[in-house]
Protein backbone atom coordinates (compact mmCIF):
# COMPACT_ATOMS: atom_id res chain seq x y z
CA UNK A 1 0.00 0.00 0.00
CA UNK A 2 1.15 3.04 -0.87
CA UNK A 3 1.34 6.53 1.13
CA UNK A 4 -1.45 8.06 -0.48
CA UNK A 5 -3.51 4.93 -0.11
CA UNK A 6 -2.77 4.58 3.22
CA UNK A 7 -3.75 8.34 3.84
CA UNK A 8 -6.64 7.59 1.93
CA UNK A 9 -8.08 4.63 4.04
CA UNK A 10 -6.89 6.54 7.20
CA UNK A 11 -9.47 9.37 6.36
CA UNK A 12 -12.05 6.72 5.38
CA UNK A 13 -12.40 5.30 8.88
CA UNK A 14 -12.04 8.37 11.06
CA UNK A 15 -14.88 8.65 13.30
CA UNK A 16 -17.18 11.28 12.23
CA UNK A 17 -18.18 13.88 14.74
CA UNK A 18 -21.83 13.95 16.35
CA UNK A 19 -22.78 17.56 15.31
CA UNK A 20 -22.36 16.11 11.59
CA UNK A 21 -24.34 12.70 11.60
CA UNK A 22 -27.71 12.65 10.92
CA UNK A 23 -30.73 10.69 13.29
CA UNK A 24 -30.02 7.46 13.14
CA UNK A 25 -32.13 4.79 13.81
CA UNK A 26 -35.49 6.92 12.37
CA UNK A 27 -36.47 5.17 9.65
CA UNK A 28 -37.53 1.76 8.38
CA UNK A 29 -37.76 -0.08 4.91
CA UNK A 30 -41.82 1.59 4.94
CA UNK A 31 -40.21 5.16 5.35
CA UNK A 32 -37.80 4.94 3.32
CA UNK A 33 -39.71 3.28 0.97
CA UNK A 34 -42.82 5.91 0.99
CA UNK A 35 -39.76 9.10 0.62
CA UNK A 36 -38.86 7.20 -2.74
CA UNK A 37 -42.43 6.59 -3.81
CA UNK A 38 -43.28 9.59 -3.09
CA UNK A 39 -40.07 10.96 -5.15
CA UNK A 40 -41.04 8.61 -8.31
CA UNK A 41 -44.65 9.91 -7.71
CA UNK A 42 -47.23 7.46 -9.97
CA UNK A 43 -49.60 10.04 -10.31
CA UNK A 44 -47.42 12.92 -11.81
CA UNK A 45 -45.75 10.05 -13.71
CA UNK A 46 -49.04 8.72 -15.16
CA UNK A 47 -50.51 11.84 -16.41
CA UNK A 48 -47.23 13.44 -17.37
CA UNK A 49 -44.24 11.48 -18.21
CA UNK A 50 -47.13 8.50 -19.72
CA UNK A 51 -48.84 10.40 -22.45
CA UNK A 52 -44.95 11.89 -23.57
CA UNK A 53 -43.46 8.23 -23.39
CA UNK A 54 -46.72 6.65 -25.29
CA UNK A 55 -46.16 9.46 -28.40
CA UNK A 56 -42.83 8.46 -28.83
CA UNK A 57 -43.37 4.44 -29.34
CA UNK A 58 -47.09 3.83 -29.26
CA UNK A 59 -48.16 0.63 -27.86
CA UNK A 60 -44.62 -0.67 -26.43
CA UNK A 61 -44.53 1.36 -23.04
CA UNK A 62 -45.40 -1.35 -20.72
CA UNK A 63 -42.74 -3.99 -22.19
CA UNK A 64 -40.02 -0.33 -22.08
CA UNK A 65 -40.69 -0.35 -18.14
CA UNK A 66 -40.17 -3.82 -17.43
CA UNK A 67 -36.69 -3.53 -19.14
CA UNK A 68 -35.75 -0.28 -17.38
CA UNK A 69 -37.07 -2.22 -13.82
CA UNK A 70 -34.90 -5.35 -14.68
CA UNK A 71 -31.56 -3.00 -15.84
CA UNK A 72 -32.14 -1.41 -12.69
CA UNK A 73 -32.51 -4.22 -10.34
CA UNK A 74 -29.49 -5.81 -11.96
CA UNK A 75 -27.59 -2.89 -10.92
CA UNK A 76 -29.05 -3.35 -7.55
CA UNK A 77 -27.55 -6.62 -7.45
CA UNK A 78 -24.35 -5.28 -6.71
CA UNK A 79 -25.02 -1.84 -5.60
CA UNK A 80 -26.79 -3.44 -2.36
CA UNK A 81 -24.25 -6.50 -2.22
CA UNK A 82 -21.78 -3.18 -1.61
CA UNK A 83 -24.09 -0.79 1.01
CA UNK A 84 -22.79 -3.71 3.39
CA UNK A 85 -19.33 -1.48 3.71
CA UNK A 86 -20.66 1.51 2.85
CA UNK A 87 -22.90 3.83 5.16
CA UNK A 88 -23.07 7.39 3.65
CA UNK A 89 -25.53 10.00 3.05
CA UNK A 90 -23.62 10.68 -0.67
CA UNK A 91 -25.04 8.30 -2.12
CA UNK A 92 -23.53 6.83 -5.51
CA UNK A 93 -20.82 9.18 -4.70
CA UNK A 94 -19.58 7.00 -1.58
CA UNK A 95 -19.59 4.12 -3.80
CA UNK A 96 -18.03 5.12 -6.58
CA UNK A 97 -15.11 7.00 -4.12
CA UNK A 98 -14.55 3.52 -2.36
CA UNK A 99 -14.27 1.55 -5.89
CA UNK A 100 -12.53 3.90 -8.01
CA UNK A 101 -10.92 6.47 -5.16
CA UNK A 102 -11.25 10.40 -4.46
CA UNK A 103 -11.02 12.26 -8.12
CA UNK A 104 -13.95 9.89 -9.48
CA UNK A 105 -15.81 10.46 -6.71
CA UNK A 106 -15.55 13.70 -6.86
CA UNK A 107 -16.15 13.79 -10.69
CA UNK A 108 -19.44 12.03 -9.88
CA UNK A 109 -20.23 14.45 -7.29
CA UNK A 110 -20.54 16.99 -9.46
CA UNK A 111 -22.56 15.28 -12.37
CA UNK A 112 -25.37 14.44 -9.10
CA UNK A 113 -25.27 18.23 -8.49
CA UNK A 114 -26.40 19.16 -11.60
CA UNK A 115 -28.70 15.92 -12.29
CA UNK A 116 -31.07 16.69 -9.37
CA UNK A 117 -31.10 20.29 -9.19
CA UNK A 118 -32.14 19.42 -12.94
CA UNK A 119 -34.44 17.14 -12.46
CA UNK A 120 -36.11 19.63 -9.65
CA UNK A 121 -35.85 22.43 -11.90
CA UNK A 122 -38.30 20.14 -14.48
CA UNK A 123 -40.28 19.42 -12.13
CA UNK A 124 -40.95 22.29 -10.75
CA UNK A 125 -41.81 23.87 -14.22
CA UNK A 126 -44.00 20.98 -14.87
CA UNK A 127 -46.03 21.42 -11.75
CA UNK A 128 -46.82 24.74 -12.43
CA UNK A 129 -48.94 24.27 -15.31
CA UNK A 130 -50.87 21.59 -13.66
CA UNK A 131 -51.17 23.66 -10.76
CA UNK A 132 -52.36 26.82 -13.40
CA UNK A 133 -55.04 24.73 -15.51
CA UNK A 134 -56.70 22.80 -12.51
CA UNK A 135 -57.17 26.34 -11.13
CA UNK A 136 -58.65 27.77 -14.54
CA UNK A 137 -60.74 24.55 -14.61
CA UNK A 138 -62.40 24.91 -11.28
CA UNK A 139 -61.89 27.80 -10.13
CA UNK A 140 -61.57 30.30 -13.22
CA UNK A 141 -58.52 31.96 -11.75
CA UNK A 142 -55.37 32.16 -14.08
CA UNK A 143 -52.39 32.55 -12.00
CA UNK A 144 -48.97 32.08 -14.13
CA UNK A 145 -46.89 28.75 -13.42
CA UNK A 146 -44.16 30.84 -12.22
CA UNK A 147 -46.07 32.05 -9.16
CA UNK A 148 -47.28 28.09 -8.28
CA UNK A 149 -43.70 26.92 -8.71
CA UNK A 150 -41.89 29.83 -6.40
CA UNK A 151 -44.51 29.40 -3.81
CA UNK A 152 -44.40 25.78 -3.29
CA UNK A 153 -40.50 25.84 -3.21
CA UNK A 154 -40.81 27.74 -0.63
CA UNK A 155 -43.15 25.39 1.02
CA UNK A 156 -41.36 22.08 0.20
CA UNK A 157 -38.11 23.42 1.33
CA UNK A 158 -39.36 24.37 5.17
CA UNK A 159 -40.98 20.84 5.21
CA UNK A 160 -37.72 19.21 4.40
CA UNK A 161 -35.52 21.71 7.18
CA UNK A 162 -38.55 20.73 9.60
CA UNK A 163 -37.38 17.29 9.27
CA UNK A 164 -37.95 13.50 7.99
CA UNK A 165 -41.21 12.39 10.56
CA UNK A 166 -43.08 15.51 9.19
CA UNK A 167 -42.29 15.44 5.98
CA UNK A 168 -43.13 11.94 6.11
CA UNK A 169 -46.60 11.74 7.61
CA UNK A 170 -47.43 14.28 4.42
CA UNK A 171 -46.04 11.72 1.72
CA UNK A 172 -48.01 9.11 3.10
CA UNK A 173 -50.96 10.11 2.57
CA UNK A 174 -50.62 11.89 -0.56
CA UNK A 175 -49.25 8.93 -2.14
CA UNK A 176 -52.14 6.44 -0.92
CA UNK A 177 -54.86 8.99 -2.08
CA UNK A 178 -52.78 8.87 -5.59
CA UNK A 179 -52.51 5.51 -5.80
CA UNK A 180 -56.31 4.84 -4.61
CA UNK A 181 -57.08 7.57 -7.87
CA UNK A 182 -55.06 5.84 -10.35
CA UNK A 183 -56.42 2.49 -9.40
CA UNK A 184 -59.76 3.78 -9.46
CA UNK A 185 -59.24 5.01 -13.47
CA UNK A 186 -58.29 1.48 -14.24
CA UNK A 187 -60.81 -0.33 -12.90
CA UNK A 188 -63.53 1.60 -14.64
CA UNK A 189 -61.24 1.31 -18.19
CA UNK A 190 -61.03 -2.61 -17.52
CA UNK A 191 -64.88 -2.40 -16.89
CA UNK A 192 -66.40 -0.18 -19.71
CA UNK A 193 -63.08 0.52 -21.99
CA UNK A 194 -62.05 -2.56 -22.71
CA UNK A 195 -63.46 -5.08 -24.99
CA UNK A 196 -60.60 -7.70 -24.39
CA UNK A 197 -57.11 -8.27 -23.58
CA UNK A 198 -54.29 -7.39 -26.77
CA UNK A 199 -50.57 -8.07 -25.46
CA UNK A 200 -49.27 -6.09 -28.20
CA UNK A 201 -48.08 -3.91 -25.92
CA UNK A 202 -45.21 -6.95 -25.11
CA UNK A 203 -44.40 -7.21 -28.55
CA UNK A 204 -40.54 -7.52 -29.49
CA UNK A 205 -41.38 -4.85 -32.22
CA UNK A 206 -41.37 -2.42 -29.67
CA UNK A 207 -37.19 -2.59 -29.77
CA UNK A 208 -37.46 -1.35 -33.61
CA UNK A 209 -39.40 1.63 -33.14
CA UNK A 210 -37.72 4.84 -33.88
CA UNK A 211 -38.33 6.13 -30.71
CA UNK A 212 -37.22 3.82 -28.52
CA UNK A 213 -34.00 5.79 -27.17
CA UNK A 214 -36.47 8.67 -26.01
CA UNK A 215 -39.11 6.43 -24.51
CA UNK A 216 -35.65 4.53 -22.14
CA UNK A 217 -34.66 8.58 -21.06
CA UNK A 218 -38.26 9.19 -19.96
CA UNK A 219 -39.26 5.67 -18.62
CA UNK A 220 -35.49 5.83 -16.75
CA UNK A 221 -36.99 9.54 -15.60
CA UNK A 222 -39.19 7.39 -13.33
CA UNK A 223 -36.57 5.33 -11.56
CA UNK A 224 -34.34 8.33 -10.83
CA UNK A 225 -34.87 8.80 -7.03
CA UNK A 226 -34.92 4.71 -5.81
CA UNK A 227 -30.76 5.52 -5.08
CA UNK A 228 -32.76 7.27 -2.30
CA UNK A 229 -32.78 4.00 -0.43
CA UNK A 230 -29.11 4.46 0.25
CA UNK A 231 -29.13 8.06 0.67
CA UNK A 232 -31.46 7.53 3.83
CA UNK A 233 -29.06 4.88 5.23
CA UNK A 234 -27.51 7.04 7.55
CA UNK A 235 -31.09 7.39 9.41
CA UNK A 236 -32.21 3.77 8.68
CA UNK A 237 -32.92 1.04 11.28
CA UNK A 238 -31.23 -1.92 10.38
CA UNK A 239 -29.89 -0.75 7.72
CA UNK A 240 -29.01 -4.32 6.42
CA UNK A 241 -32.04 -5.19 6.00
CA UNK A 242 -34.31 -1.84 5.42
CA UNK A 243 -32.37 -1.01 2.24
CA UNK A 244 -32.58 -3.68 0.36
CA UNK A 245 -36.42 -4.24 1.25
CA UNK A 246 -37.03 -0.72 0.64
CA UNK A 247 -34.65 -0.35 -2.55
CA UNK A 248 -36.49 -3.86 -4.04
CA UNK A 249 -40.19 -3.05 -3.36
CA UNK A 250 -39.42 0.49 -4.99
CA UNK A 251 -38.31 -1.29 -8.35
CA UNK A 252 -40.95 -3.47 -8.04
CA UNK A 253 -43.45 -1.11 -7.41
CA UNK A 254 -42.58 0.82 -10.36
CA UNK A 255 -42.18 -1.74 -12.49
CA UNK A 256 -45.84 -3.38 -11.86
CA UNK A 257 -47.81 -0.07 -10.94
CA UNK A 258 -46.56 2.17 -14.13
CA UNK A 259 -46.17 -1.25 -16.55
CA UNK A 260 -50.01 -2.47 -15.75
CA UNK A 261 -51.04 1.08 -15.70
CA UNK A 262 -50.07 1.91 -19.64
CA UNK A 263 -51.24 -1.39 -20.83
CA UNK A 264 -54.37 -0.53 -19.55
CA UNK A 265 -54.32 2.68 -21.17
CA UNK A 266 -53.20 1.25 -24.08
CA UNK A 267 -55.85 -1.21 -24.49
CA UNK A 268 -58.19 1.72 -24.02
CA UNK A 269 -56.89 4.23 -26.72
CA UNK A 270 -56.68 0.70 -29.29
CA UNK A 271 -52.65 -0.30 -29.50
CA UNK A 272 -52.94 1.10 -32.90
CA UNK A 273 -54.30 4.38 -32.31
CA UNK A 274 -52.43 5.18 -28.70
CA UNK A 275 -49.65 6.29 -30.22
CA UNK A 276 -51.52 9.28 -32.35
CA UNK A 277 -54.16 9.83 -29.32
CA UNK A 278 -51.37 11.07 -27.07
CA UNK A 279 -49.43 13.09 -29.11
CA UNK A 280 -52.30 15.00 -30.15
CA UNK A 281 -53.63 15.42 -26.38
CA UNK A 282 -50.26 15.24 -23.93
CA UNK A 283 -51.41 17.07 -21.02
CA UNK A 284 -55.03 16.08 -21.24
CA UNK A 285 -55.09 12.13 -22.29
CA UNK A 286 -55.57 11.01 -18.92
CA UNK A 287 -58.38 13.17 -17.96
CA UNK A 288 -60.41 12.80 -21.02
CA UNK A 289 -59.80 8.43 -19.69
CA UNK A 290 -61.32 9.62 -16.46
CA UNK A 291 -64.10 11.71 -17.43
CA UNK A 292 -65.40 9.06 -20.23
CA UNK A 293 -64.75 5.71 -18.27
CA UNK A 294 -65.64 6.82 -14.64
CA UNK A 295 -67.12 10.54 -14.52
CA UNK A 296 -66.58 14.01 -13.88
CA UNK A 297 -65.58 13.44 -10.17
CA UNK A 298 -62.65 11.05 -11.55
CA UNK A 299 -61.22 13.75 -13.91
CA UNK A 300 -61.59 16.49 -11.17
CA UNK A 301 -59.89 14.02 -8.43
CA UNK A 302 -57.10 13.50 -10.66
CA UNK A 303 -56.93 16.84 -11.62
CA UNK A 304 -56.12 18.04 -8.06
CA UNK A 305 -54.00 15.06 -7.24
CA UNK A 306 -51.58 15.86 -10.17
CA UNK A 307 -50.63 18.83 -8.65
CA UNK A 308 -50.16 17.17 -5.38
CA UNK A 309 -48.40 14.21 -6.35
CA UNK A 310 -45.88 16.41 -7.90
CA UNK A 311 -45.74 17.83 -4.89
CA UNK A 312 -45.00 14.99 -3.19
CA UNK A 313 -42.41 14.08 -5.49
CA UNK A 314 -40.48 17.44 -5.09
CA UNK A 315 -40.51 17.20 -1.33
CA UNK A 316 -39.20 13.35 -1.80
CA UNK A 317 -36.77 14.83 -4.33
CA UNK A 318 -35.46 17.83 -2.12
CA UNK A 319 -35.22 15.59 0.91
CA UNK A 320 -32.62 13.52 -0.31
CA UNK A 321 -30.81 15.91 -2.60
CA UNK A 322 -30.36 17.83 0.84
CA UNK A 323 -28.96 15.30 2.52
CA UNK A 324 -26.45 14.52 -0.92
CA UNK A 325 -25.85 17.84 -0.47
CA UNK A 326 -25.06 17.77 3.75
CA UNK A 327 -22.71 14.65 2.51
CA UNK A 328 -21.06 16.19 -0.03
CA UNK A 329 -20.12 19.17 2.44
CA UNK A 330 -18.97 17.06 4.93
CA UNK A 331 -16.60 15.15 2.21
CA UNK A 332 -14.69 18.31 1.55
CA UNK A 333 -16.62 19.04 -1.76
CA UNK A 334 -18.94 21.84 -1.18
CA UNK A 335 -18.50 24.48 1.60
CA UNK A 336 -18.50 23.15 4.96
CA UNK A 337 -21.26 24.99 6.50
CA UNK A 338 -23.81 23.26 4.29
CA UNK A 339 -22.69 20.19 6.41
CA UNK A 340 -24.45 21.61 9.61
CA UNK A 341 -27.56 19.79 10.92
CA UNK A 342 -30.44 21.53 12.54
CA UNK A 343 -31.66 20.66 15.43
CA UNK A 344 -33.92 18.01 14.41
CA UNK A 345 -31.18 16.18 13.09
CA UNK A 346 -32.05 17.01 9.42
CA UNK A 347 -29.87 18.77 7.01
CA UNK A 348 -31.23 21.95 7.62
CA UNK A 349 -28.93 24.03 6.13
CA UNK A 350 -28.12 22.36 2.96
CA UNK A 351 -32.26 22.29 2.53
CA UNK A 352 -32.32 25.73 2.28
CA UNK A 353 -29.61 26.11 0.30
CA UNK A 354 -31.04 23.73 -2.29
CA UNK A 355 -34.51 25.43 -2.16
CA UNK A 356 -33.01 29.08 -3.09
CA UNK A 357 -30.68 27.59 -5.96
CA UNK A 358 -33.65 25.94 -7.57
CA UNK A 359 -35.33 29.06 -7.23
CA UNK A 360 -32.64 31.25 -8.66
CA UNK A 361 -32.19 29.23 -11.70
CA UNK A 362 -36.26 28.68 -12.19
CA UNK A 363 -36.33 32.67 -12.09
CA UNK A 364 -33.57 33.35 -14.94
CA UNK A 365 -35.57 29.99 -16.82
CA UNK A 366 -38.67 32.26 -17.03
CA UNK A 367 -36.99 35.60 -17.19
CA UNK A 368 -35.67 34.46 -20.30
CA UNK A 369 -39.17 33.88 -21.63
CA UNK A 370 -38.51 29.68 -21.48
CA UNK A 371 -41.43 27.58 -21.87
CA UNK A 372 -42.46 25.71 -18.73
CA UNK A 373 -43.29 22.55 -20.80
CA UNK A 374 -41.71 22.72 -24.03
CA UNK A 375 -37.93 24.04 -22.42
CA UNK A 376 -37.63 23.92 -18.76
CA UNK A 377 -39.34 20.44 -18.14
CA UNK A 378 -38.06 18.69 -20.97
CA UNK A 379 -34.81 20.54 -21.87
CA UNK A 380 -34.03 19.75 -17.65
CA UNK A 381 -35.70 16.27 -17.79
CA UNK A 382 -33.76 14.81 -20.18
CA UNK A 383 -30.70 16.61 -18.54
CA UNK A 384 -30.61 14.97 -15.37
CA UNK A 385 -32.27 11.29 -16.63
CA UNK A 386 -28.80 11.02 -19.08
CA UNK A 387 -27.10 12.33 -15.94
CA UNK A 388 -28.46 9.34 -13.85
CA UNK A 389 -27.51 6.81 -16.59
CA UNK A 390 -24.49 8.30 -16.63
CA UNK A 391 -23.79 7.78 -12.70
CA UNK A 392 -25.32 4.36 -12.60
CA UNK A 393 -22.58 3.38 -15.51
CA UNK A 394 -20.20 3.81 -13.40
CA UNK A 395 -21.28 0.76 -11.53
CA UNK A 396 -18.02 0.01 -12.89
CA UNK A 397 -16.84 1.10 -9.43
CA UNK A 398 -18.31 -1.62 -7.87
CA UNK A 399 -17.19 -4.20 -9.72
CA UNK A 400 -13.77 -2.51 -9.18
CA UNK A 401 -14.27 -3.29 -5.49
CA UNK A 402 -15.16 -6.60 -5.49
CA UNK A 403 -12.40 -7.51 -8.26
CA UNK A 404 -9.78 -5.68 -5.59
CA UNK A 405 -11.48 -7.60 -2.36
CA UNK A 406 -11.05 -10.86 -4.45
CA UNK A 407 -7.28 -10.13 -4.99
CA UNK A 408 -7.01 -9.79 -1.55
CA UNK A 409 -8.00 -13.58 -1.19
CA UNK A 410 -11.70 -13.00 -0.51
CA UNK A 411 -14.01 -16.03 -0.28
CA UNK A 412 -16.36 -16.06 -3.37
CA UNK A 413 -18.88 -18.73 -4.08
CA UNK A 414 -21.61 -18.88 -7.09
CA UNK A 415 -23.85 -16.39 -5.23
CA UNK A 416 -21.07 -13.99 -4.43
CA UNK A 417 -19.36 -13.96 -8.12
CA UNK A 418 -22.77 -13.53 -9.65
CA UNK A 419 -23.28 -10.64 -7.17
CA UNK A 420 -19.92 -8.88 -7.01
CA UNK A 421 -18.70 -9.65 -10.75
CA UNK A 422 -21.82 -10.45 -13.04
CA UNK A 423 -24.75 -8.22 -12.31
CA UNK A 424 -22.08 -5.57 -11.75
CA UNK A 425 -20.52 -6.09 -15.29
CA UNK A 426 -23.34 -6.90 -17.07
CA UNK A 427 -25.48 -4.04 -15.41
CA UNK A 428 -22.40 -1.31 -16.86
CA UNK A 429 -22.64 -2.86 -20.55
CA UNK A 430 -26.87 -2.00 -20.62
CA UNK A 431 -26.35 1.36 -19.91
CA UNK A 432 -23.38 2.21 -21.39
CA UNK A 433 -25.61 0.87 -24.23
CA UNK A 434 -29.17 2.45 -23.05
CA UNK A 435 -26.95 6.12 -22.96
CA UNK A 436 -25.12 5.51 -26.35
CA UNK A 437 -28.69 5.06 -28.03
CA UNK A 438 -30.71 7.77 -26.11
CA UNK A 439 -27.92 10.76 -26.82
CA UNK A 440 -27.40 9.70 -30.49
CA UNK A 441 -31.43 10.16 -30.78
CA UNK A 442 -31.65 13.34 -28.70
CA UNK A 443 -31.62 15.80 -31.62
CA UNK A 444 -35.41 13.87 -32.65
CA UNK A 445 -36.71 14.49 -29.27
CA UNK A 446 -39.80 16.83 -28.94
CA UNK A 447 -37.90 19.73 -26.93
CA UNK A 448 -38.87 22.86 -29.47
CA UNK A 449 -35.14 23.32 -30.27
CA UNK A 450 -33.39 20.36 -30.23
CA UNK A 451 -29.91 21.72 -30.74
CA UNK A 452 -29.66 23.96 -27.69
CA UNK A 453 -31.12 21.30 -25.44
CA UNK A 454 -28.13 18.79 -26.63
CA UNK A 455 -26.00 21.86 -26.28
CA UNK A 456 -26.59 21.47 -22.32
CA UNK A 457 -25.43 18.11 -21.49
CA UNK A 458 -22.03 19.90 -21.38
CA UNK A 459 -22.98 20.93 -17.87
CA UNK A 460 -22.20 17.12 -17.25
CA UNK A 461 -18.76 17.08 -17.87
CA UNK A 462 -18.01 20.55 -16.77
CA UNK A 463 -19.53 19.65 -13.47
CA UNK A 464 -17.61 16.37 -13.07
CA UNK A 465 -13.91 18.61 -14.10
CA UNK A 466 -15.12 20.88 -11.45
CA UNK A 467 -16.11 17.88 -8.81
CA UNK A 468 -12.65 16.04 -9.45
CA UNK A 469 -10.56 19.06 -8.99
CA UNK A 470 -12.70 19.76 -5.55
CA UNK A 471 -11.55 16.24 -4.23
CA UNK A 472 -7.94 16.83 -4.44
CA UNK A 473 -6.42 14.43 -2.48
CA UNK A 474 -4.10 16.87 -0.12
CA UNK A 475 -8.21 18.13 1.03
CA UNK A 476 -8.80 14.87 3.17
CA UNK A 477 -11.88 14.17 0.94
CA UNK A 478 -13.68 11.33 2.35
CA UNK A 479 -17.24 10.22 1.66
CA UNK A 480 -17.79 7.43 4.11
CA UNK A 481 -19.21 7.67 7.87
CA UNK A 482 -17.94 4.33 8.42
CA UNK A 483 -15.81 1.59 6.99
CA UNK A 484 -17.44 -1.72 7.94
CA UNK A 485 -15.56 -4.49 5.70
CA UNK A 486 -13.26 -6.14 8.16
CA UNK A 487 -16.76 -7.30 9.36
CA UNK A 488 -17.70 -8.97 6.12
CA UNK A 489 -14.17 -10.09 5.55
Amino acid sequence: MTATEASAVATAVRPMPEGHRLKAGSLGPVGIAFFVLAAAAPMAAFVGAGPTTFSMIGPGVPLVYLVIAAVVALFSVGYLRMSRYVTSAAGFVAYIGRGLGTRAAGASAGIVIVTYIALQLGFWAQFGVFANQALVTYGGIDIPPWAWAFVFIAVTTVLSMYGVDMSLRVLGVILSLEVVVVVILLVGILVHGVESPSFESFSPSVFSSPGLGLAFLFVAGCFTTFEATTVFSEEARDPARSIPVALYTVIGFIAVFYGVASWIVSMALGPDNVQEAAAGNLSGIMFQLARDNVGPWLEASMQIMVVTSYLAMLLGMSNMFARYTFALSRAGILPKGLAVIGVRHTPARASLVNGVVVAVLLAVFFACGADPMVNIFAWSVALGTVGFLLIMAVSVAVLAFFLRRAGRGSRRGVGALFATVIAPGASVILLVGMLVFSIGNYDAMLLGDGGTAKLLLIALPFAALLGAAAAHPSRNVSFTVNNTEKSFS
